[in-house]
């Protein structure tokens, strides 16, 4: 038995409760995205195209709030699969910009169907999902806020 007045009991922890809340969620989007060939972090980097193509990697970058380490591998295989294109910025030879390919633009009608279909499969109001998006915001800005 756990004793909830304990400061270290897991189930008191933030950390825990985001980490098990994030793969169980990463877990609902995954047979959505696996017919359109997409990982989940992929399908962020998609999400950031199909609103504000073409980036640069950096913009890119700061946007997903990944190290362009991360995020090279995630673009060379979507670049493989053709959704997207990299290429020298005519303008700055150093910049490196990120575009959608034709097939990588369409492909978001097809993803315009994932959102209603992870609210339907949790099972929980749109309110609540709201609000707790509106706090995990809120939780992100702390914590790098925290880091500074």
């Amino acid at each position: 038995m756990t004793d909830m007045t304990d400061a270290l009991s897991l189930e008191r922890q933030v950390c825990f409760a985001l980490a098990v809340a994030s793969r169980s969620v990463i877990g609902v989007y995954r047979p959505l995205l696996q017919p359109m060939g997409l990982t989940h972090p992929q399908y962020l980097v998609m999400l950031a195209l199909w609103e504000q193509a073409p980036l640069s990697v950096k913009e890119l970058s700061k946007l997903l709030q990944l190290d362009p380490g991360t995020l090279s591998p995630l673009l060379k295989r979507l670049e493989a699969i053709g959704y997207i294109r990299r290429r020298r910025d005519s303008q700055d030879e150093r910049v490196l910009v990120v575009t959608l390919t034709a097939e990588g633009r369409e492909l978001r009608s097809e993803a315009e169907r994932i959102p209603s279909s992870v609210v339907e499969r949790l099972g929980m109001d749109l309110e609540e999902l709201q609000e707790l998006h509106r706090s995990l915001t809120r939780v992100i800005a702390a914590a790098n806020g925290a880091h500074r």
